[in-house]
């Protein structure tokens, strides 16, 4: 079986991350998949899908980490061509990356006790995001 939907959000913009953890969850219950696997995917080159735990401290350590990898005043060649300023959320999206695959077991994703499925718009502006989702299993 395939089931497929989206998720829809409306973000902020440079580094707004926003937990998914329970849409997807609710997602997968709807698809009737018991066993499989989820694949969530955000066809943006500015934003990203990932896992972390969710929780304050983390959250503002990882953007830390971020801004020294890819400052959001840095200088980059894709600015100057196209003027737009958002160089680094290209980068920071090539590197976390654009999709995740979860298993899912007995009609539950496998993830961590402290593990959630995020969201992160690196884009220099709010944007309307939309995470496509699709289980496959029996």
């Amino acid at each position: 079986m395939i089931y497929s939907e989206y998720i829809n959000r409306e973000t902020k913009g440079y580094t707004d991350i926003l937990d998914i953890t329970d849409d997807v969850k609710r997602i997968v219950t709807r698809s009737g998949v018991t066993n499989g696997i989820v694949t969530l995917g955000i066809s943006s080159s500015t934003s990203a899908i990932t896992t972390i735990e969710f929780e304050a401290g983390l959250i503002a350590d990882f953007r830390k980490a971020l801004e020294i990898v890819a400052p959001v005043k840095g200088i980059y060649a894709h600015d100057k061509k196209w003027h737009d300023g958002n160089g680094f959320s290209h980068i920071r999206s090539s590197l976390i990356g654009t999709s995740k695959t979860i298993p899912v077991v007995s009609k539950s994703l496998v993830t961590g006790t402290w593990q959630q499925i995020i969201l992160i718009d690196f884009d220099n502006r709010s944007r309307s995001r939309k995470v496509f989702v699709q289980v496959f299993g029996e």
